[in-house]
């Protein structure tokens, strides 16, 4: 059964997947869009700290007022309306929803909701990346004890590139590697959102009177966001992120099989069946031809002659061997293909992708020289990037995650380009998002 057909039954037989969406930011703005477009798909309820920016991102994305005023979530699914609210504890606990999407870009409040989800027997899609790269294998893990699904997002890179490795092993290949592309420079690891804007050719005065939020375009400019997506696909797939982590080797289109193979074959890697991140931009500031800067990508190898003689045959661009050729693809289209993620999840019970295991992790590396009392900012700001390491290496150092590395203060000084530790910093042991951690690091432990 196609997941549209699937939908489509469902809509006539008035039993639509029913939807809350929690967080109405970009992510979610997109995929409202599309949501009611999309016979069989009703989203119930859409929760925001900010009610008001919840219904202007409704109204922004062509959703009727009338569709968007029920006074509570019962009505709302017996009206086939939405309501729109602050309490997102309420939406997941509420009777009639099936699917929870959480989109509001915050790892804590992101855990909150996967456990929430667990104890009150709901789906989860995760399109908070952030919170997955921090404990998703501990909350995939929980959601599969429950008999339930924990998903990242379709639509963003992680989950499509998720897709490709699925298809190349499911056709019987052996994956070299798998990532994404990205706008790279080694210097932009120390961008910080003052200097951001230069980087991307954006006025600043223009880009805070578009409401731009430069600590989030810096997370991507840095390199924390591809860490994070990595460490994402590694756990999803089973990929061992190499030793140093992402090289951003410059690298278009047709040359991913001849860069993105192993040293000892003549390319870049460490080691196959790893991820990687290919920059749009050569080490000299030119454009790369034909870049990826928008796509996704996976490499795999020929386990033959015969093999390598079809690639050839079908015209497929591979390395000098032909033992290595990649299928890419040039875009994604972030919260407007979130859909499939949800119908994927109620129709079948299959996430978009989902943690397997703990091989990929993000260390906090610092910017610049930093004091003990020095308050650290987190993703996308002035005193700390996010690091892409084997999970293992990680948790040997006691590295901090770049999750947990805002609004807690240094407890001794570390210079720049050192990854911090847990005992460079004092964290609230209480915290959700610290426990959850940790509990992932002792099972870690344990099974090694």
């Amino acid at each position: 059964m196609d997941l549209y057909t699937g939908l489509r039954t469902r809509a006539e037989n008035g039993r639509p997947v029913t939807v809350g969406l929690i967080g109405a930011g970009k992510f979610a703005a997109m995929f409202l869009a599309q949501a009611r477009r999309t016979r069989g798909l009703h989203v119930v309820a859409v929760v925001d700290v900010s009610v008001e920016r919840a219904r202007q991102t409704l109204s922004r994305t062509g959703w009727p007022a009338e569709r968007m005023y029920a006074l509570n979530i019962g009505s709302a699914l017996s009206s086939g309306a939405t309501y729109v609210g602050d309490d997102a504890g309420a939406v997941i606990a509420a009777t009639g929803i099936g699917v929870i999407v959480d989109a509001t870009g915050d790892p804590e409040a992101a855990i909150d909701h996967a456990l929430a989800c667990v104890a009150h027997g709901k789906h989860m899609v995760n399109v908070t990346v952030e919170a997955d790269a921090l404990a998703g294998p501990l909350l995939a893990t929980r959601f599969r004890e429950a008999g339930l699904v924990y998903s990242l997002a379709y639509g963003d890179q992680p989950a499509i590139i998720a897709e490709l490795v699925d298809w190349a092993r499911t056709a019987g290949f052996a994956v070299t590697a798998a990532g994404k592309g990205t706008k790279h420079l080694p210097d932009y690891h120390y961008s910080t959102p003052d200097t951001v804007w230069r980087h991307y050719g954006i006025d600043a005065d223009e880009a805070r009177r578009g409401g731009l939020n430069p600590q989030m375009f810096n997370s991507f400019l840095d390199g924390t966001k591809s860490a994070i997506e990595m460490a994402a696909v590694a756990n999803a797939c089973g990929l061992e992120p190499q030793d140093d982590g992402l090289g951003f080797p410059p690298c278009g289109v047709d040359d991913l099989p001849l860069i993105l193979r192993p040293r000892a074959a003549g390319g870049r890697l460490t080691r196959t069946g790893t991820v990687e991140v290919v920059s749009s931009l050569e080490r000299d500031g030119r454009p790369v031809h034909r870049d990826l800067r928008w796509g996704v990508y996976v490499v795999v190898e020929a386990a033959d002659a015969y093999v390598a003689h079809c690639f050839a045959e079908y015209g497929l661009v591979t390395d000098p061997s032909g033992r290595y050729t990649a299928l890419y693809r040039p875009c994604h289209l972030i919260g407007l293909e979130l859909g499939v993620s949800v119908a994927s999840v109620a129709l079948r019970g299959e996430p978009t992708g989902a943690p397997v295991a703990f091989l990929g992790d993000v260390a906090a590396v610092a910017k610049t020289d930093l004091a003990a009392g020095d308050r650290l900012d987190g993703e996308g700001g002035a005193t700390v990037y996010g690091r892409l390491l084997p999970a293992a290496a990680s948790l040997a150092m006691g590295a901090l995650p770049i999750g947990l590395a805002h609004g807690i203060r240094l407890e001794r000084g570390v210079t720049h380009d050192t990854i911090l530790r847990w005992d460079d910093v004092r964290v609230d042991s209480g915290n959700l998002a610290v426990r959850t951690r940790r509990e992932l690091e002792e099972h870690a432990r344990r099974a090694a």
